[in-house]
């Protein structure tokens, strides 16, 4: 009879876990299928409004009719300005934004630190100066650029964990990522001061977020790395849900620490690399958007990962939108509204982390 009872009970503890894990998958596919709609909405009003408005039911139709080869009811100009000038621009925001997200949600995941982002790391920065550094060096080079963005993204990625990983207080891993990006950012000064006028503001607009200029090659690299790095961190998302527990923890159910910890810093520095050298530094997207994604849908980086993607995407796309159009014909950097947003947030997560 206790055997039966306990028989009993485990069935319906199995019975449980299964509901529960159906729940959670049908709320993940929500989350996810709402993201997507709403990039595709945003993605269309983007198309539509700008120096010269145009119907969104015609744009949709424009759409359709190139990817069926037919001809558009559009004039030769809007087709231009759609196919050639703000498609391009949205196509760059969603892969900047995206790849800054995943990078965020990554470096949150691994160093189980809210405050963790690629901007405030320092890491953006490395970034920056590695990508002026192509430009200035190696511009002959197709790929210099992405290459050397990664490279200075991962080398400012181990200066900022050599120096704070010992601690235990959040804050001081961001201090050494402010100490590390006030580093970079002189020599970044020193740099742009050998420059002339006409290429002082072009770094300057690239510095602060510049979508303008979008390419086939740009659109290209940054697509690829958002590709290939959700790919890698959705493999490793499971162990990183492990490892936000305790590394030690972590260990001990299995999972190979170290291992992980150098796929995910790779790979973040792979993202951040990517939307730097092809968007210039915008900060806080990777910090606001991980963070609000686990406070709506939980910390389960088997959805925030991808969840982050889809967000990040739509913000920057959102601000980049509102900077060129805000005071049209002149354009703002999309990096001045990502950090209008992004600063208070920043801010809050930094008080909440010293009360707590």
């Amino acid at each position: 009879m206790k055997t039966e009872t306990l028989s009993g009970h485990n069935r319906d503890i199995e019975q449980f876990d299964v509901a529960t894990g159906y729940l959670k998958r049908s709320r993940a596919l929500t989350v996810l299928a709402a993201l997507c709609l709403l990039l595709v909405a945003a993605s269309i009003i983007a198309l539509a409004i700008g120096s010269e408005s145009i119907p969104a039911g015609g744009i949709i139709t424009a759409i359709l009719a190139k990817l069926s080869g037919s001809r558009t009811d559009l004039t030769r100009e809007q087709e231009v300005i759609i196919f050639s000038l703000r498609l391009p621009r949205i196509a760059l925001a969603i892969g900047v934004g995206a790849a800054l997200a995943m990078a965020g949600a990554a470096f949150q995941a691994l160093l189980r630190n809210p405050l963790a982002d690629p901007y405030i790391l320092g890491v953006s920065g490395g970034a920056a100066l590695g990508t002026i550094l192509a430009i200035i060096f190696a511009s002959s080079l197709s790929f210099g650029r992405p290459l050397f963005g990664f490279m200075g993204a991962g080398v400012a990625t181990l200066l900022v964990y050599a120096m704070g990983r010992r601690s235990d207080d959040p804050s001081k891993l961001v201090l050494a990522g402010i100490i590390v990006s006030t580093f970079l950012s002189s020599i970044i000064v020193l740099l742009t001061a050998l420059a002339d006028n006409t290429g002082l503001r072009n770094i300057t607009m690239w510095l602060l977020g510049d979508l303008s200029s979008g390419t086939g090659e740009g659109l290209l690299y940054i697509f690829a790395a958002v590709s290939i790095s959700v790919v890698v961190l959705m493999t490793q998302a499971r162990s990183l849900n492990l490892m936000m527990i305790g590394e030690r923890d972590a260990f001990s159910l299995g999972v190979d620490t170290s291992r992980v910890r150098w796929i995910t810093f790779l790979t973040a520095s792979l993202l951040t690399g990517a939307a730097v050298s092809a968007g210039g530094a915008i900060g806080y997207v990777g910090l606001v958007v991980p963070h609000l994604i686990r406070l709506s849908s939980g910390t389960d980086n088997r959805l925030v990962i991808p969840a982050s993607a889809l967000a990040g995407a739509l913000l920057v796309m959102l601000s980049d939108t509102i900077a060129r159009t805000a005071l049209a014909p002149r354009e703002l950097p999309a990096g001045a509204i990502t950090a209008l947003i992004g600063a208070p947030v920043f801010i809050y997560l930094l008080l909440r982390s010293r009360l707590s």
